[in-house]
């Protein structure tokens, strides 16, 4: 949603701390000629990595699809390995890695789910063995694998599950807790602690330097300005994220009671006291463990399960491995439906991005109008909002969808269905959530910077302008807005929020004013936003792909996912560049990588935003 021929560019604002910064120090003029030197070092160097990556991403590329199964042996065990990100899917091969000989599984977690499902009925799998390395993932996609566990244990009560870790991270413990005996290295440990979420505050810092946010907004809730004007949390951001916080931890504390046959509040206990710094032995006695075991016993005891010699013969099947044996996609045997599945992770952005943009998600959508073999589609998000502009297009795109195909939408929401990211859902036939899911924050925002006291006060530039008429001069980072600028601006986002809960009102099948009631940019957990009307039913995707199933009056259905994924060579080769970078500052920043991660947003923030606050929940 763009007012202005040439809306506010917030790089501007990130040059000038730069520039402020090497105005600061008064670097010599020889320096520059270092520097001069020194650039010409780099680009030699960016060179001879860019051959050097595309001859690692050539071994990438040939390594992908290379770890196939065709057969399944007897009495073999799902090995699911919890180490690195899960995503929604799998991820591509990383030439770094590929490089440093790393043999990592790339978990997605629609194959995680679907291997656990389908190894429940699958003769040749005895059981399942969940190998708790330090894995990353947001409590819906967690609570996603233990419901597949929980199912497996119904349906399959004869097969076993085990688990094991030389230190459990909680989010790993959450999942891991449902087994059917814990195990954990004799000198390990384990991690329950709570939930938290960590908001960082830029305000002094913004002063020190002359920079002035001027927000407009709308929503008594609409924390993502924040951190931008206070220096503390404000008492509505500190209500909210209270409930949701509480009502996610009851619910994974109730989940891990039952699983380990305690009660909620041995749960809490364990929490309270700082269990991760307690003997093993400890663990044993207050049960959050049930044994202690060395890795070779662990394998010693795998090797009995499954009637081998050693550990060199263990008919352990990773969850990719299995995948490429079996068709996980597949539910019932015959013809029966066939169910699209859109995936929609990330921020919302409207031309660029690796997330959800805009200028490909809607010729997507609008070319799967096209798909007559499609019976229904699925949209997966998992988005804390972004660009108005763009949810707004993408709402309109999946209309068009529902119109020209006469077919039902459904959406799963995953980690995050929130600001954008609920705009671009409410419109669907039927919506599922987790419990742990966070979604709604219904507002608008636009933030931009006034740098008048940075580039005038401090860096001594000044300027003069020439206009045609009174208004002609665009708003600028190099003055305040002036009260006619102000009064447009939140003219505008108010423009935009009449349409949002509008969106929401018509798709929820509420009143506009129902829909402002619940609105005002609050986060809702899943539980809470059924209680409200903002969701229909609690599960994730695959109860909504039965759902779907139910609704298309089929047992019988085959799921196909969107976008295809199809890298090519260069795709990798761009992925080696953003992982070197990344890797470098991962390495660099440590535990300032959290304040690195949010300037860099804002920086690429569209002028008005339908988002969430720039948090995470802390597992």
């Amino acid at each position: 949603m763009k007012i202005f021929a040439k809306p506010v560019e917030l790089s501007y604002f990130c040059i000038i701390i730069r520039f402020h910064a090497l105005f600061e120090h008064q670097m010599k003029k020889f320096f520059i000629a270092f520097l001069g030197s020194l650039a010409g070092i780099w680009f030699s160097l960016f060179i001879a990595f860019v051959g050097f990556t595309i001859i690692i991403a050539a071994a990438a590329a040939s390594s992908i699809g290379s770890k196939t199964v065709s057969e399944i042996k007897n009495n073999s065990y799902l090995n699911i390995t919890m180490s690195g990100a899960i995503n929604e899917r799998p991820g591509m091969v990383k030439p770094i890695e590929v490089l440093q000989g790393i043999d990592k599984e790339l978990l997605g977690l629609n194959e995680i789910v679907g291997a656990i499902r389908s190894a429940a009925t699958d003769d040749c799998i005895s059981g399942i063995f969940i190998d708790c390395k330090g894995s990353s993932a947001g409590l819906a996609q967690r609570q996603a694998i233990l419901e597949a566990l929980k199912e497996f244990k119904g349906t399959a009560p004869e097969k076993w599950i085990y688990a094991y870790a030389d230190a459990y991270t909680q989010g790993d413990y959450y999942v891991a807790s449902v087994a059917d005996s814990l195990f954990l290295n004799p000198i390990g440990m384990a991690d329950i602690h709570g939930l938290s979420s960590t908001n960082l505050y830029f305000k002094n810092l913004l002063d020190k330097m002359g920079v002035e946010m001027q927000v407009v907004k709308v929503g008594t809730y609409k924390s993502a300005v924040e951190p931008f004007l206070l220096d503390k949390m404000s008492e509505p951001a500190r209500e909210q994220q209270e409930l949701y916080l509480n009502n996610m931890w009851k619910y994974v504390a109730g989940e891990i009671a039952e699983s380990r046959g305690v009660t909620v509040a041995d749960v809490n206990a364990w929490a309270d006291s700082l269990v991760f710094t307690t003997s093993a032995e400890n663990l044993v006695k207050l049960k959050v463990v049930d044994r202690l075991l060395y890795r070779h016993e662990m394998d010693e005891k795998l090797e009995k399960l499954t009637n081998v010699d050693s550990v060199d013969d263990l008919p352990a099947v990773g969850v990719s491995d299995y995948c490429s044996a079996r068709d996980i996609y597949k539910k019932g045997k015959g013809k029966g439906a066939k169910i699209g599945v859109l995936y929609a992770t990330g921020d919302i952005t409207d031309e660029e991005g690796d997330g959800i943009v805009a200028s490909k998600l809607v010729p997507e959508i609008l070319n799967l109008a096209d798909e007559d073999n499609l019976d229904g589609l699925v949209l997966c998000v998992n988005s804390g909002g972004g660009s108005a502009f763009a949810s707004e297009q993408i709402w309109e795109a999946l209309q068009q969808w529902k119109k020209i195909t006469g077919k039902p939408l459904y959406v799963s929401m995953s980690d995050y269905a929130a600001s954008g990211g609920y705009y671009i859902s409410c419109g669907a036939d039927r919506i599922y959530a987790q419990p742990t899911t966070l979604t709604g924050s219904i507002g608008i925002f636009g933030m931009i910077p006034n740098a008048h006291g940075l580039i005038a006060d401090k860096l001594g530039v000044n300027t003069s302008t020439v206009s045609t008429n009174p208004r002609a001069v665009p708003i600028s980072i190099m003055d305040p807005m002036t009260p006619a600028q102000r009064s447009a601006m939140q003219a505008y986002v108010e423009q935009g929020y009449e349409l949002f809960t509008r969106r929401c009102a018509e798709g929820r099948g509420m009143s506009q004013d129902s829909i402002k009631a619940i609105a005002e940019g609050r986060v809702w957990d899943g539980a809470e936003a059924l209680r409200i009307g903002l969701v229909d039913e609690l599960g994730g995707l695959d109860k909504a792909i039965a759902g779907m199933a139910k609704k298309l009056n089929v047992e019988t259905w085959k799921v196909i996912e969107y976008p295809v994924l199809e890298p090519k060579w260069y795709d990798i080769v761009l992925k080696a560049g953003v992982d070197f970078k990344a890797s470098l500052v991962d390495e660099e920043l440590g535990e300032m990588k959290p304040l690195y991660e949010t300037l860099r947003q804002v920086k690429g923030l569209a002028p008005v935003q339908a988002r969430m606050g720039f948090f995470e929940v802390n597992l």
